[in-house]
């Protein structure tokens, strides 16, 4: 999952359904028209947690935390310390440094006593109004085999090597591959690679069963294939073409086709009904991500390390510190509700207090995940002095 599902997801479920939930413009000479009143400019949003704007919390104390949750959470921030206390954060929220107390007392710390380890170790923090919208991922499982034969038949890709992460001429980032003109052009997008552009390379890791499960998992960034003989193949996001994602649920809703709630089921089912119209649809989102293999414990996030039903949440990483706890409060059903630990990012996951919560495998957490999106508040679990340091820091023009 990482820059994963991370990515994509990794649109996520609800963050599917929403995240199902560009072009090149035309340029044309204008016609003269009116003069009219200079428009304001528009608003730049912010870049950083910190432009956002910090303040504290309330005391960890008043927001409810179950014991079960808190043990479950600091099992999770053991996983994510060794990369919290070396990971460049580009929040702003935090430094390496500032984890490493924390991390030596989890070490050892009892879980069954894990409330007062947050309370010990972290003080709460607001991000903007900390108004925060939450949807919900999986890992999912579908049908397939390791070779192609009949029934098996929809390419699932390795990365190709050919699949560049900047112009090698120039340095500028962007993915892209060089053509056989000598030119860096942008690499093969989901319509091509769907119609043979990658057939014949030896790439194909695996034969999905239907090409509507490969599109929901490849929105995932990772998830098992069980072959026929009952035995699991478990996947995990090695790469992504670089083209924009589209999300079609989104699509479907404008057009009249869905009506709110758009879930991840009602595309699924409108997809399958509509195969000509679905495939082109699935083609619309150029986006086209590629797997490999996992041998060890998964699904991995963005830092490369497992992920945990219930507890890992996906957010973006200039507003939330990669490792950090944080609580969601007030979200819908309550579901939501809780101690979560940032450990995965994902494409469509963008912007401060925006959150995808992990759920785990099987249909109850595809149902769950499918339906979620919720609207709460979010506080984040930053190390003791944080909130000082920031503030001594000042604003970030005067930095």
């Amino acid at each position: 999952m990482a820059e994963s599902r991370s990515l994509l997801r990794h649109a996520c479920v609800a963050g599917l359904a929403l995240a199902l939930a560009s072009c090149i413009p035309v340029v044309r000479r204008p016609a003269p028209v009116p003069e009219a009143p200079a428009e304001a400019p528009p608003t730049l949003e912010p870049a950083t947690a910190v432009e956002a704007g910090v303040r504290p919390g309330p005391r960890l104390g008043a927001l409810g935390l179950s014991p079960f949750a808190a043990a479950r959470a600091l099992a999770a921030f053991r996983i994510s310390c060794p990369d919290a206390t070396r990971r460049e954060d580009r929040s702003g929220l935090a430094r390496p440094a500032d984890w490493e107390t924390a991390c030596a007392a989890a070490a050892a710390w009892p879980e069954a006593d894990a409330i007062a380890f947050f309370a010990a170790h972290f003080e709460t923090a607001m991000v903007g109004e900390g108004e925060a919208f939450a949807t919900g991922y999986y890992e999912p499982e579908i049908r397939g085999c390791r070779s192609r034969r009949p029934g098996c038949e929809v390419p699932v890709y390795a990365k190709p090597p050919d699949l560049l992460e900047a112009n090698p001429l120039t340095g500028e980032r962007g993915r892209g591959r060089i053509d056989g003109n000598g030119d860096y052009v942008r690499y093969h997008e989901r319509a091509a690679i769907e119609q043979g552009a990658l057939a014949g390379r030896g790439l194909e890791i695996a034969w999905a069963a239907d090409p509507v499960d490969l599109f929901f998992l490849q929105i995932q960034g990772s998830g098992r294939i069980r072959m026929a003989d009952g035995s699991v193949m478990r996947i995990g996001y090695a790469g992504q073409n670089g083209s924009e994602y589209v999300a079609i649920g989104r699509l479907l809703r404008e057009r009249g086709i869905l009506q709110a709630p758009v879930t991840m089921q009602a595309i699924a089912g409108w997809l399958r009904a509509h195969p000509d119209e679905g495939r082109e649809l699935m083609r619309e989102n150029r986006s086209y991500v590629f797997f490999r293999e996992l041998t060890g414990p998964g699904p991995l996030g963005a830092l490369g390390r497992p992920v945990t039903p219930r507890v890992s949440v996906a957010a973006d990483p200039r507003f939330v510190p990669l490792g950090a706890p944080v609580v969601l409060r007030a979200m819908a059903d309550g579901r939501a509700d809780g101690l979560w630990v940032a450990q995965d990012t994902g494409g469509a996951i963008r912007g401060a207090n925006r959150f995808d919560t992990f759920w785990g495998a099987g249909e109850e957490a595809a149902r769950i995940a499918g339906a979620m999106a919720a609207r709460g508040r979010a506080y984040i679990l930053l190390p003791r002095g944080s909130l000082a340091r920031i503030a001594a820091d000042g604003p970030p023009a005067q930095r």
